[in-house]
């Protein structure tokens, strides 16, 4: 691996931190008076339902509906489900009362997710604003307390950091204000498009208890930031998580797809000191379990996402 300017560099020595052997795990997240719930992001299986990234991936052998992802949820066991929008575009009226009778049946905690994959384009899309207001009105009638939302993405982060901030920032305090009217908290995605210190200066400027992070825990090492660094400065501020391990494939770490998807435990984020982070910090939301690309040493997302449960089960002491 060939690391050329001094971001790669930075890179290369965060990339030999995280491979350092960690620590045993499971002494250090059980008990405490903030029970850890597990969950998963529909994200999980997006080639299951149609998106794939071109050139590094296949479509699945055959599409699957909500309705399977939620009894796939109910079959592993887990306590929650984070529903990316853009799965169930257009969402009726009728079809969200049928899933909010299902999460209510089941007892599933429900995060709604807005934004895949440009949201704001960094806060220049009007018509963008208005449609994460009108989702707000969604996650209410879903039951949802807490709604991911994109802000941007490496694709459209402007080369200006002032008047990044100052776009976004002016469009987050109008979702809020609607947010703050129908009790839902918005949860900001760290998406490849802000540093760790760039969100938390996001998050001081628009100033409501109405508007935290969702914490993806593998977005920012594409950034080059160290990973558990990035949990430890914004953990604090989490609504909303994406739990998702990854480690390297091939080609450049400025490539998307150098830092490919594995399950839970067996790559280089440290997944462990990710959930005691959130310990720490009083954390009570999803631990939803998400993954992009998945590394072609694993067959199948399914897969993969049953591992990450069982490994976040023996993680948190709850047996099978």
């Amino acid at each position: 691996m060939v690391l050329g300017n001094r971001r790669e560099r930075r890179g290369e020595r965060i990339l030999r931190a995280a491979l350092r052997p960690q620590l045993d795990y499971r002494q250090r997240v059980t008990g405490g008076a903030f029970p850890m719930k597990i969950g998963i992001d529909s994200y999980s299986y997006h080639r299951y339902f149609g998106e794939v990234y071109p050139k590094i991936q296949k479509r699945a052998p055959r599409k699957r509906s909500v309705w399977w992802f939620l009894e796939r949820a109910r079959e592993l066991g887990v306590d929650g489900v984070s529903l990316e929008s853009c799965f169930l575009e257009p969402l009726s009226s009728r079809l969200a009362r049928r899933l909010r009778r299902y999460l209510d049946e089941h007892g599933l905690e429900c995060v709604w997710a807005w934004g895949h994959p440009t949201g704001l384009k960094s806060g220049t899309d009007r018509a963008a604003l208005a449609e994460l207001i009108e989702h707000i009105a969604v996650a209410r009638e879903l039951g949802a307390r807490v709604m991911r939302i994109v802000g941007g993405s490496r694709f459209t982060t402007p080369p200006s950091w002032s008047q990044h901030k100052r776009k976004l920032v002016a469009a987050l305090r109008r979702a809020v204000r609607a947010a703050e009217q129908a009790d839902v908290v918005l949860a900001l995605e760290n998406h490849i498009d802000l540093t760790a210190d760039q969100m938390l200066e996001v998050l001081d400027a628009v100033g409501s208890p109405y508007l935290g992070v969702c914490l993806d825990t593998a977005n920012n090492i594409r950034m080059f930031e160290d990973p558990i660094e990035v949990v430890r400065k914004l953990a604090p501020w989490a609504r909303a998580t994406h739990l998702k391990d990854v480690k390297p494939w091939r080609g450049s770490p400025r490539e998307f797809s150098f830092w490919a998807s594995v399950p839970l435990g067996e790559g280089i984020i440290g997944i462990a000191d990710v959930v005691r982070l959130l310990k720490q910090a009083r954390y009570s939301g999803l631990l939803a379990i998400e993954i992009d690309f998945l590394h072609p040493d694993y067959v199948d997302e399914d897969e993969a996402v049953a591992r990450s449960v069982a490994y976040l089960r023996e993680l948190l002491g709850r047996g099978g």
